[in-house]
């Protein structure tokens, strides 16, 4: 064992993460990738991002993803859905990936009420 400190890695993130096991939908954005849909199921969460695990091997730094969290179903309208795009990945035991995606932007819109 060497007297070395250990190199200490500055925390980028903005807010706190919550440990959350809730299902996430994730496709990639950009047509250029191979089309795939993933549903790993999230590890973590913040306001700016989520992270899962995923057997998906496609994942890539940099990578611009469509992520609706937490996912039910495809016609829940309680889906909130992003774009999102991977700012790490992590190969893990097993043949499993861990996923970090920063959130940019919301895809909801609401319909505008009527007025009557």
């Amino acid at each position: 064992m060497s007297g070395a400190p250990a190199k200490v890695f500055p925390d980028k993130r903005l807010s706190r993460r919550a440990k959350i096991a809730r299902p996430v939908r994730a496709r990639p954005s950009d047509p250029r990738d191979e089309h795939f849909e993933d549903l790993p199921v999230g590890v973590n969460a913040s306001k700016e991002g989520i992270y899962f695990n995923s057997r998906q091997k496609s994942y890539y730094k940099g990578m611009r993803v469509f992520v609706t969290f937490p996912f039910s179903s495809p016609h829940d309208p309680m889906n909130c859905e992003y774009v999102a795009e991977v700012v790490r990945v992590e190969e893990l035991a097993k043949g499993k990936f861990g996923v970090a995606v920063q959130l940019k932007m919301t895809m909801n819109y609401s319909a505008p009420k009527s007025k009557a």
